[in-house]
């Protein structure tokens, strides 16, 4: 088995750009730890097409977008690999050996498989693809032999798949993989404008790439505490939608003037809104000014993919080569 390394693998689908949940969630994290591991961070367009398979060709569209929304956010070409999946193809020679011996009860018996048959029964998700998306993604974690994987608690179980799929290789085979440990990511708290989960699907939620405009006209309508139906009711600051936000965007030094204006009916919520915005919208300019820089080169996106794509081939092919030699093909 290799030596342990300091490593670590996730992904991001293209579906859309990315929102503040997915920066509390996910890539604020990931902007930390690509200064503490070696850090190989990838598009997942052929895991798009287990839900968009239908419509492949709008998939190339959203790459460069997630590519510039991590940048926004901080993560750095030059202290992590960013690559495309789809262009390493020795992912699905790996997927395809790792398939033939994984059982497909671990596949049925996955949570979130059930889950998303219920989620999106608009879209027929009884493919072979579907059912067995947790073998590729064992595939993208696998292939770089990393020590550990970011993970949110929800991911648990894909991550334990990964390492029974690992197990049940090196038993039939040999020790070859690592069984990477969860990094458990902190679970972004950030909920959407209406109240619920942040999603694009919702509609609710602020996007990285967020003009200032449309930013204020998003929090001017945002939903707050329900019991302030008029401006003299008084409210309950953790019962309003946008604590959570002041807690994150706004100067402490402010809190207990929103507190007591809120308890005691002394400030419109309108008011509130107003303060956020100036909190909000300071916190969002380094990234629409990352964003700005990287609108001015059409090409730079493609050429840090590119040079990652390099980057992650060359691990890639010295992994398939010692799995060949294994398994004497």
């Amino acid at each position: 088995m290799p030596k342990p390394n300091n490593r670590i693998v996730s992904g991001m689908r293209p579906t859309g750009p990315l929102h503040l949940g997915h920066y509390f969630g996910v890539l604020a994290n990931w902007v930390k730890l690509q200064q503490e591991y070696d850090c190989f961070f990838f598009v997942a367009d052929w895991h798009a097409l287990t839900t968009e398979y239908a419509e492949p060709k709008k998939i190339k569209g959203f790459i460069p977008d997630l590519v510039k929304d991590w940048i926004t956010a901080g993560m750095d070409p030059e202290r992590c690999v960013m690559f495309q999946q789809s262009q390493i193809k020795e992912h699905a020679e790996l997927h395809l050996l790792l398939s033939m011996v994984t059982p497909v009860g671990w596949l049925e018996r996955n949570p979130t498989y059930k889950d998303q048959l219920e989620q999106l029964a608009a879209k027929d998700l009884n493919t072979y693809g579907f059912l067995g998306y947790p073998v590729l993604m064992a595939t993208d974690i696998l292939m770089y032999l990393p020590k550990a994987v970011p993970v949110g608690h929800d991911q648990l179980p894909h991550l334990e798949l990964t390492r029974e799929i690992a197990r049940r290789f090196n038993h039939l085979n040999g020790d070859y993989f690592p069984e990477p440990e969860a990094l458990l990511t902190p679970q972004s708290k950030l909920p959407g404008l209406d109240g619920r989960k942040m999603s694009k699907s919702y509609g609710n939620s602020i996007a990285l790439s967020e003009s200032i405009p449309s930013l204020k006209k998003k929090i001017m309508s945002m939903l707050t505490c329900t019991k302030r139906a008029r401006l003299q009711d008084p409210g309950d600051p953790d019962d309003c939608n946008l604590f959570p936000y002041h807690e994150l965007f706004t100067d402490k030094s402010h809190f207990p003037e929103i507190i007591e204006g809120c308890k005691n009916a002394t400030w419109g919520c309108g008011d509130c809104k107003k303060l956020l915005f100036t909190g909000l919208s300071a916190f969002m300019e380094p990234f629409l000014e990352r964003r700005s820089a990287l609108e001015k080169d059409k090409n730079l996106v493609w050429d840090i993919l590119s040079d990652g794509n390099a980057k992650a081939r060359i691990c890639a092919e010295r992994t398939m080569e010692k799995i060949r030699k294994k398994l004497n093909f």
